[in-house]
């Protein structure tokens, strides 16, 4: 069987009066991420991780954000358009590691919603896909309240039948 493994890593910064989307589900809080598409900094992370594992490149290169066709995107639907351009090159994904950096809000009480959501999407049990949350002690960007940043990694194994 032939394995690969990619990871990603994304960052947004805080803004006001907009909502917070993370792992596809809405979180209650008073800020939300400034982005070019809803700015799902979660998924965008799994994304990256999975087109790198595929040698694919990268969401830039995929849903570039000078490109008006992916303002306001919901990046679920775009996490679904790599999940199928996968699929038509023979990749199924194993599984996904993340974890979401932020000091606020408190994630751990959404991280099955957003396991929920996302393992269909992927194609894969809720088991297979893992969703960390934690902060940098205050420390840095993140610490200081200025953004949040996500990393996943992901598992893919080759699906075409052998010859």
């Amino acid at each position: 069987m032939n394995f690969r493994i990619g990871q990603g890593f994304d960052t947004h910064q805080w803004v006001a009066q907009r909502p917070l989307i993370l792992g596809g589900i809405t979180i209650p809080h008073t800020l939300g991420l400034l982005g070019h598409s809803d700015a799902d900094v979660l998924v965008h992370a799994i994304m990256d991780a999975l087109l790198g594992a595929a040698g694919m490149g990268d969401i830039g290169l995929h849903f570039p954000d000078r490109d008006p066709t992916f303002k306001g995107a919901d990046s679920c639907q775009l996490l679904s358009h790599v999940v199928t351009l996968l699929a038509n090159t023979g990749w199924k994904i194993v599984n996904v590691d993340a974890t979401v950096i932020c000091e606020r809000p408190r994630l751990a009480p959404h991280v099955p919603a957003m396991r929920e959501k996302l393992a269909p999407l992927l194609g894969i049990t809720r088991q297979e896909i893992n969703i960390k949350a934690t902060t940098t002690e205050q420390l840095g960007f993140t610490g200081r309240n200025e953004g949040a940043a996500a990393m996943a990694i992901a598992l893919l194994t080759d699906n075409r039948p052998s010859l």
